[in-house]
């Protein structure tokens, strides 16, 4: 009896889609992954609806000399296991060697223990820390031990969806599994083919995956793991409707990971509308690396903040920059082309594979200087970044931490610069 309640309910939410919430039709006009556009300075790259403190150039300076404290003041995590105490597949455990992979980061160590055990989890740490693992290297084993398992992935940004299938085809290298990828700024018709293969893992952008959804290519009934990846990142940029909406339509019984840098309300009331007693994993060590150098410089104008940048690309080796329009990253990266360096940008505007193409190049040190929007803030892997400049001050408390974010990784020692106007 109590099954046939439950079959009637799942028919009865699934005939009536567009009736049952209208949050989830409104936001159908984005048809992409592309976020709602910021409010007030033409912010592009972030989201509308953004939560936290704004911040005045007036106040920058305090602030970074509060996170700087906090920086001083990390807590350092007991890591109990190491990857060959885990019962991976013996596959899986060759790639780890093959990778180097010996002691997992602490927010690995604690959260994997769980996520094998079946339990939903919200993992909380720094970025920088290996998120991604924590959860794809659980999920591999639990997909190769059962192979009616089917794996969704949500995650904010296009490069953030490549960089954890990139991380997915190294971790299940040699297993048969595969995955695909929905992401907007490129054409469906792969992506709908790749669809019909029945991955093992699906990992998308909202705004593809509800495309694709509404246009019955992405079956989500199969769907018995969910992972909700930058879960703050995604209610920043106003996705939570369709995040919701993906949600409502996989299985009842499966098991969620929500996963993110922050912890705030609209997170723990997500969590408890769609999570089953999660156990809580928190390893986050403090607000930034303490092993970044935080300085902020005045400067009288624009002339002047572009000749102080001259001097910072002196003394750096690869420099990641963060100007907060499309516009003023194009014309920022046309001036350091100008004279003589490398250098590319990405942003909102940028075709899909133009933006992984920079980000390619950056990552292999053919170019040495990104300008982008906030849209690199959040996520991206990219090792050897030792310097970021904030060319204008971030919006918010958040995206300041998360820019920095992108310096300092895995130990590394890191510079972010913030150039304030008088």
């Amino acid at each position: 009896m109590e099954r046939r309640k439950q079959n009637t309910k799942k028919t009865t939410r699934k005939s009536s889609y567009k009736q049952r919430d209208s949050r989830w039709k409104q936001s159908s006009n984005r048809g992409s992954s592309r976020p709602s556009r910021g409010r007030g300075r033409g912010r592009s790259g972030g989201g509308g609806g953004r939560r936290g403190y704004t911040f005045k150039s007036i106040d920058i300076v305090s602030f970074i000399d509060k996170v700087k404290k906090e920086s001083q003041t990390h807590k350092v995590f007991d890591i109990v296991n190491a990857f060959s105490d885990f019962a991976f597949d013996g596959r899986m455990k060759n790639n780890l060697k093959r990778l180097g992979f010996v002691t997992p980061t602490p927010i690995q160590d604690a959260a994997m223990v769980h996520i094998m055990e079946g339990e939903d989890v919200i993992g909380l740490a720094n970025t920088g820390t290996g998120k991604t693992g924590a959860f794809l290297l659980p999920l591999i084993s639990k997909v190769l031990q059962d192979q009616t398992q089917r794996v969704l992935i949500i995650a904010p940004t296009r490069e953030l969806v490549i960089q954890i299938d990139d991380e997915f085809k190294q971790f299940a290298k040699g297993t048969k599994l595969h995955s695909a990828t929905i992401i907007g700024g490129v054409g469906s018709q792969k992506q709908i083919h790749n669809l019909k293969r029945r991955p093992h893992f699906i990992i998308g952008t909202p705004g593809r995956l509800k495309d694709l959804f509404d246009r019955k290519a992405l079956k989500l009934r199969f769907i018995n793991n969910i992972v909700l990846d930058e879960v703050d990142r995604m209610l920043d940029m106003g996705f939570l409707p369709i995040v919701k909406g993906l949600i409502n339509e996989t299985r009842d019984n499966r098991q969620s990971l929500f996963f993110s840098a922050t912890m705030p309300s609209d997170i723990k009331k997500l969590a408890g509308e769609f999570l089953k007693n999660p156990i809580v994993v928190d390893r986050q060590a403090g607000r930034t690396a303490k092993n970044v150098t935080q300085e902020v410089i005045t400067v009288d104008d624009a002339t002047a903040k572009f000749h102080v940048l001259k001097k910072i690309l002196n003394d750096a080796e690869k420099t990641l920059i963060f100007s907060e329009t499309k516009r003023s990253v194009d014309k920022l990266t046309k001036q350091l082309m100008n004279m003589g360096v490398k250098a590319d940008c990405i942003h909102g505007n940028k075709s899909q594979n133009r933006r992984q193409k920079s980000l390619t190049n950056f990552k292999q040190n053919k170019i040495e200087v990104l300008v982008a929007t906030d849209v690199a803030a959040r996520g991206l892997d990219i090792k050897g970044v030792d310097t970021v400049v904030n060319y204008t001050v971030p919006q918010s408390y958040d995206d300041y931490v998360h820019r920095i974010g992108r310096t300092g990784r895995a130990n590394a020692k890191g510079r972010a610069i913030t150039l304030v106007t008088k």
